[in-house]
């Protein structure tokens, strides 16, 4: 059986100060790096056979040093565009406001997009020849990807992730 475990990114500048990123490609902080050895800690009773990460500095970043921690080779960390954060358009670089409808708010990815990117995501996990899938990716992504493996959990009530938190999805 194939299992799916998620991080979110460590600790960004722009986590940091509150602002939405988005697309920017916002470095770790030196906390987000630590989080990053802490998770990489944690996850090495499990065999990580692949990690999947989007392509963005912070996320892929994370991977890198998770590869780095658990032995498994930098090289062979899969890259994919389907695990970009969500795009905020015009809020990125705003102050983030918890209790925003961005589904509608112009210019803003909708929800339904990023669940469809998390779907065409999960596919290319299941193509994998590996049991124990790490992705690393973003907060938005993360969400989606939860719902698209169980559906029962609604995308817009789940409180997200914290940074370099490890879960099992499956």
């Amino acid at each position: 059986m194939k299992h799916i475990y998620f991080m979110r990114h460590g600790l960004s500048v722009m986590n940091k100060q509150g602002i939405f990123s988005g697309r920017n490609d916002t470095p770790l902080t030196k906390e987000g790096i630590v989080q990053c050895h802490q998770a990489a800690k944690d996850l090495k009773s499990i065999k990580i056979n692949a990690i999947v990460t989007s392509p963005m500095k912070r996320a892929l970043d994370s991977a890198k040093i998770i590869a780095e921690e658990i032995g498994f080779p930098i090289e062979d960390i899969i890259i994919s565009d389907l695990f970009v954060e969500r795009s905020f358009g015009p809020l990125e670089g705003t102050t983030y406001t918890k209790s925003m409808d961005l589904d509608t708010t112009s210019g803003v990815e909708h929800s339904t997009s990023i669940i469809k990117r998390a779907q065409a995501g999960l596919n290319l996990i299941n193509s994998l020849d590996a049991d124990n899938v790490l992705v690393v990716s973003h907060g938005a992504l993360g969400r989606a990807l939860r719902h698209v493996i169980d559906p029962s959990l609604d995308y817009h009530e789940f409180e997200g992730f914290n940074n370099a938190e490890i879960v099992k999805l499956i």
